[in-house]
């Protein structure tokens, strides 16, 4: 018997949006293993580090001490406190702790703040490339993503004079991302404020700052959020942060934020009625994070440095490859322009960005993101969160992969 089509109708704006790019990529490699192949995954953005021990224990002691019950909805008061001084002494923000909310990773962030204030025909400033759920979400919400293509005479970042074209009456949010996931791009102050300049002209216009690779940032440099170069931009700015990146804590889902408290009502008001508060065992590890030893912070960014100088190495030595150096996260951002037109070993024709990262899967057994996925080929999306040794076979078998193309 066949089902009803009206049963299996999907709300309009689900039925629109597009999968995870990076998720389809990780079920592709998933298979490939299953397979029998050793593949190589660089499609991830997780770091490859446990989580420091001093964080598991005090969830263990938190299980011990029977903290396993429900939180209050915006989070357990003593980690609330802890993401305002984190706000307070790192990034210079005036706030307490009725000015934060925590939720089930700083994907919920985005998600409430987008849902809690779009309606039909609003519209969203997504700079290009963007990290992939920036834009299905504004859709999901109803809203309509306005993507602002940065390329890399930019260095990958926006600028005022794109900001300014970009902005209409309908505009409701512009999203920054700073380190950024994909290309590692990180915003100077001088950058901020010129940004914040042109906001400033646009009264209508919230900003949501997603800083969740703020601790992974190279060479020494200095980072800085939009609200704390511009102060008078913090009434309608959303600052996004979380233990993901920086603790290695991706599986405990602990994100949270600052942001005008009628908009951390109406975000607390949707919560409630979605997941109500995050994990409590999670809470009290990512309580014990924030307000524990730092040390880890440090000794994880120089690792990643030392590999991304690595990596650029290996790419920049790969024919038809060419990568600038990431200032911040844990992505190189490769474009395969050389590669695209060529017929790699196995006999695919390579006609994108994609056909190229299915390739490197499928014959070279290392897994990549297709950087059109991201708003912006041809380029390659490579995450060097894993061990040297891992990276180094990874960079042999994706150079030898591009030698052989022709």
């Amino acid at each position: 018997m066949k089902s009803d089509p009206y049963l299996q109708r999907l709300n309009v704006h689900l039925a629109s949006a597009q999968p995870s790019a990076t998720y389809r990529m990780m079920d592709r490699v998933a298979a490939r293993r299953a397979e029998g192949a050793k593949v190589i995954s660089l499609s991830a953005g997780e770091p490859d580090f446990d989580t420091p021990a001093h964080i598991r224990a005090a969830a263990i002691d938190a299980i011990g001490a029977g903290h396993t019950r429900y939180t209050q909805v915006a989070g357990m008061r003593a980690l609330r406190e802890a993401v305002a001084r984190k706000f307070q002494l790192e990034n210079g923000l005036a706030c307490t702790w009725q000015d934060t909310i925590v939720c089930s990773g700083g994907k919920q962030v985005i998600y409430n703040a987008l849902a809690a204030t779009l309606n039909v025909g609003d519209e969203v400033i997504v700079p290009a490339p963007y990290w992939v759920s920036y834009p299905e979400m504004v859709q999901l919400c109803g809203g309509r993503a306005v993507i602002a293509t940065c390329d890399n005479n930019s260095g990958f970042k926006l600028t005022p004079e794109k900001l300014s074209q970009a902005i209409s009456a309908r505009t409701r949010w512009l999203i920054l991302n700073s380190p950024s996931n994909p290309t590692g791009a990180v915003y100077s102050r001088d950058e901020l404020r010129a940004l914040a300049d042109v906001l400033l002209k646009h009264p209508h216009v919230l900003v949501l700052s997603d800083d969740i690779y703020e601790h992974l940032i190279f060479d020494g440099a200095e980072f800085c959020t939009i609200a704390q170069v511009e102060p008078r931009l913090a009434e309608r700015t959303v600052t996004m942060n979380g233990v993901s990146k920086a603790y290695a804590m991706t599986g405990w889902r602990i994100g949270f934020c600052t942001a005008p408290r009628w908009l951390l009502d109406a975000m607390e008001k949707l919560q409630g009625q979605q997941t109500s508060g995050s994990c409590s065992i999670s809470q009290h590890a990512a309580l014990a994070a924030l307000t524990g030893p730092q040390d880890f912070i440090a000794s994880s960014r120089r690792v990643f440095q030392a590999r991304r100088d690595m990596m650029v190495e290996a790419l920049n030595a790969t024919p038809g490859l060419r990568c600038d150096t990431p200032a911040g996260a844990f992505y190189a951002f490769a474009s395969c322009e050389g590669l695209i037109g060529k017929r790699s070993q196995g006999g695919a024709l390579l006609r994108t960005d994609e056909d190229v990262a299915l390739a490197l899967l499928d014959e070279a057994d290392v897994a990549v993101v297709h950087g059109s996925a991201f708003g912006l080929g041809p380029y390659i999306r490579i995450a060097y969160a894993l061990d040297d040794r891992a990276l180094q076979q990874a960079c042999n078998a994706i150079s030898r992969f591009a030698s052989a193309c022709n």
